[in-house]
């Protein structure tokens, strides 16, 4: 799949959409409200412009990264989404696979329609993302199954303290009736428990520190007090984020909030970013903002529907050629040379 795959191509959508059934296309597609966050997140990256340098040696671009001790390939991460299995029959398990033979990075969500303990034993390095939940023994169980599995950090996701409504045909999700975990983490069928604590203070991330063990990140932060604020709280990295404007409708788009929460943590701490990142190119622009990597939501479920392991690894490594070919003609031959002065209007 890789060698024909185009990453630009908004086509990518309608084409899992013919394969995907309608609830599950739906479910993955929605924004919130009036989805104007959703529409909004690829324009914010298309609107950047770059200012190119030239007589640079690029004869060999590097677009290896290090993040939290761990050496990827390429900077583009698969995000944490929900429910695979609705996507492909092997769900998280086949993600995890093409994302491994990618050379990058999986963060695997707590809504996961496979064990952890499934994906950690194919899966190459992998965070786990938790919601810090009304039954907090719930998130310990979780917790030491994920760091038990492999898991080499948390993402605590923090901006969905209860879910709205979302722009959906309301039809019945097509997961595994018969299956526990699915009946668990799914929408309708979870008990109350399962649900997001709405209480929550900054002092989860030490708790979550405390039960792992591990560096735990903060996503779906989009403001730069907050992002001081879950620094000093103990966070060791903050991912930007809007939830795909699934939350709240008219959040700022990422590519908006991500230069000042950079400036805000400075480099205390990595600083990641999702949201609308369609191409290498808005790769760049991410990079150039100050972001250490980015991570990728929809476009990985509706590569796992077209063409499983695989599609996924078809989509990464379009999105490594791109970035390739756009660091070159700014030239930068490495990560470290993509700086803010890339990006016209920025210093």
């Amino acid at each position: 799949m890789s060698g024909a795959f185009d990453v630009h191509a908004r086509e990518l959508a309608a084409r899992a959409r013919a394969v995907l059934p309608q609830a599950a296309y739906e479910f993955y597609a929605a924004g919130s409200d009036e989805e104007i966050s959703a529409g909004e997140a690829a324009a914010a990256w298309r609107s950047r412009r770059l200012l190119p340098r030239v007589l640079r040696d690029v004869s060999s671009v590097d677009t290896g990264v290090e993040l939290l001790g761990t050496r990827l390939a390429t900077p583009v991460l698969a995000g944490p989404t929900a429910f695979h299995r609705m996507a492909h029959d092997e769900g998280e398990t086949a993600t995890a696979k093409g994302v491994a033979a990618a050379g990058s990075l999986l963060v695997l969500s707590s809504r996961a329609t496979r064990h952890p303990e499934d994906v950690g034993a194919v899966a190459g390095p992998w965070w786990y993302q938790v919601y810090w939940l009304r039954d907090a023994e719930i998130t310990r169980r979780q917790v030491e199954r994920a760091v038990a599995a492999g898991a080499r950090a948390l993402v605590l996701t923090v901006d969905a303290p209860y879910v709205p409504p979302r722009a959906t045909s309301g039809l019945p999700l097509p997961l595994p009736e018969d299956d526990e975990l699915c009946r668990s983490v799914g929408v309708g069928t979870r008990l109350p428990g399962w649900e997001q604590d709405p209480s929550l203070g900054p002092e989860a991330i030490e708790r979550l520190h405390r039960m792992s063990g591990l560096p735990v990140l903060v996503k779906g932060v989009l403001r730069a007090d907050d992002a001081a604020a879950c620094v000093a709280a103990g966070a060791a990295g903050v991912i930007v984020s809007n939830h795909g404007g699934r939350q709240l409708d008219r959040a700022v788009s990422t590519a908006d909030a991500l230069p000042a929460v950079v400036a805000a943590v400075g480099a205390e701490v990595p600083v990641l970013v999702d949201g609308g990142i369609r191409t290498g190119t808005d790769v760049l622009i991410a990079l150039a903002l100050g972001a250490r990597a980015v991570l990728l939501g929809r476009p990985v479920l509706w590569s796992l529907a077209l063409g499983g392991a695989a599609g996924v690894t078809g989509l990464l490594e379009a999105y490594r050629t791109q970035l390739e070919t756009a660091m070159s003609l700014a030239g930068c031959a490495r990560l470290a040379d993509v700086t803010g002065d890339l990006v016209y209007g920025e210093r």
